[in-house]
């Protein structure tokens, strides 16, 4: 009659060093995770406004956000990205201007770690776009919002308006940093270079 515990032995090794390699695996993540969502950064170390997303949650059902011909397109599809946001009317003039090329610079100046970088431009009102500002910033996503709703979500500097603004929102969903109104690029870059060097996630 044979035994079985040589082979109880091998099993219990195998699982032993299968939950080593699980857990090696795992470290980055959850390391990178408490720093950011249970350690949160003091905003001394930060140019942008750290945002509690407690208070702002993503209000998806009101914001009713769709692609440019009107097809459903929520913000909860990018996901697993961070988000650099903007939003404002259609009728784009000089200030929208700067803030989209901000933005398209702002992920280039990330090298390789732009991928990891969306860019999103809500805008509030229905009226067309003018195709030369969707040629010139091709590859921002530009997204219909519910005015009203989007007004009502995102918090504002005392006295602004969420045109002056640069938002950022987290891999998980969360808005997480508003940048102030005429930001200086240098500083955001180095905000979102600092958060894309300790999170793991996005």
């Amino acid at each position: 009659m044979q035994t079985t515990l040589p082979d109880s032995k091998a099993q219990i090794t195998g699982r032993w060093k299968l939950l080593a390699v699980v857990a090696v695996c795992a470290f980055p993540i959850i390391a990178s995770y408490v720093t950011y969502y249970i350690i949160k950064p003091s905003s001394r170390n930060n140019y942008g406004a750290l945002i509690d997303p407690r208070q702002y949650p993503i209000p998806e059902a009101k914001l009713q956000v769709t692609e440019l011909d009107g097809k459903p397109s929520p913000l909860e599809q990018f996901k697993g990205k961070w988000v650099m946001l903007q939003t404002g009317p259609s009728d784009c003039q000089d200030a929208c201007k700067q803030q989209l090329f901000a933005m398209q610079q702002l992920r280039l100046t990330q090298g390789k770690e732009m991928e990891r970088i969306e860019r999103v431009w809500l805008i509030t009102d229905p009226q067309p776009i003018d195709t030369i500002v969707m040629r010139e910033y091709d590859g921002t996503n530009m997204l219909r919002v519910n005015g009203d709703a989007i007004r009502a979500w995102l918090p504002v500097e005392p006295g602004g308006k969420i045109d002056d603004h640069l938002y950022l929102i987290d891999p998980l969903g969360n808005l997480m940093m508003r940048f102030p109104k005429d930001a200086d690029p240098t500083k955001v870059k180095k905000d979102i270079a600092k958060l894309l060097k300790a999170s793991a996630i996005g």
